[in-house]
């Protein structure tokens, strides 16, 4: 399990514009990935419209979001347009990223156990270690992740 201190575990995944979108593009910045089910749905809507509806203030503290789901990159790019999401989405199909944050594992619905991403998010900081993590978010705690640099 990651926890304050860790080097964030890199990725290279491809984005809702179908570009590689890697940790280290944003090596000396501020970045929020969050993990999330599936696009479209309803509270992955309400996560990321929370996002988007205070994205200046995140911009202001000079923080990237990528959001993280396995949806194919034509589907987030569908999604990204529809709420009109200035951040990046990326897709992992094989959820090798979301596990190595923790964020995959069992879940349950309606008595039914199976394996799926657990709504997620972590906070990295400009040396790439994580500053603060959390596994199994409301839709809405997102969001409030950028005050995580708020005092600095």
């Amino acid at each position: 399990m990651l926890k304050p201190g860790d080097a964030a575990p890199s990725f290279e995944l491809v984005s809702d514009t179908g570009e590689t979108v890697r940790l280290s593009d944003f090596n000396g910045k501020r970045v929020i990935v969050y993990f999330y089910p599936k696009a479209d749905t309803p509270g992955c809507t309400k996560q990321a419209c929370a996002i988007q509806d205070i994205g200046p203030q995140i911009e202001d503290a000079g923080v990237t979001v990528i959001g993280i789901s396995p949806d194919a990159p034509e589907k987030l790019a569908k999604f990204r347009a529809k709420y009109n999401l200035g951040f990046l989405l990326a897709s992992d199909p094989d959820h090798k990223v979301t596990e190595a944050y923790g964020a995959w594992g069992e879940k349950s619905m309606y008595g039914k156990k199976y394996m799926g991403i657990i709504r997620s998010h972590a906070a990295i900081g400009e040396e790439g270690k994580i500053v603060a993590i959390k596994i199994k978010v409301k839709p809405l705690e997102t969001a409030a992740l950028w005050k995580t640099w708020k005092r600095e």
